[in-house]
């Protein structure tokens, strides 16, 4: 199964922590296309400058969403990008299982919640210390649709 990961790159790094425990955590079910969100060398500015640029960076995730099977997002970050993914996932009727953190103290989106239709695309609130057995329920329910 390939797994498309969507966190907050240039919207702040403050959850890198907890991505790089979400991609290990799935890494289990699957290959994660984009695990570089994980890496604590990629800091608010992206990833480093590559001569072919921003454009790069956009054709290459798009296209790693449309091979993706499953895109998993972790929301509580406000992140432009991560939005856009989303919005491009849906296009794509891709299977969407979205994770936010209400201790943070944050509001999610209700363009994120409001779109839970427990189809395609799943909003689960979750603590960190919870997220590798949030994970494997969703990826459970997934093995029996």
């Amino acid at each position: 199964m390939k797994l498309y990961f969507c966190g907050s790159v240039r919207g702040g790094r403050d959850d890198v922590h907890v991505y790089q425990r979400i991609v290990h955590a799935l890494q289990r079910y699957g290959s994660v296309l984009s695990e570089h969100v994980s890496y604590s060398e990629v800091t608010e500015r992206g990833e480093v400058a590559t001569a072919t640029g921003e454009q790069f960076i956009h054709d290459r995730d798009v296209d790693w969403l449309r091979q993706s099977d499953v895109v998993v997002a972790e929301v509580t970050q406000p992140s432009l990008g991560v939005g856009y993914e989303l919005g491009r996932a849906v296009a794509m009727e891709k299977k969407i299982f979205c994770l936010f953190r209400p201790a943070s103290g944050r509001s999610l989106s209700a363009m994120i919640r409001g779109a839970d239709n427990a189809d395609l695309f799943v909003v689960k609130d979750y603590s960190e210390d919870d997220v590798e057995n949030v994970l494997e329920e969703f990826f459970n329910n997934l093995k029996r649709t």
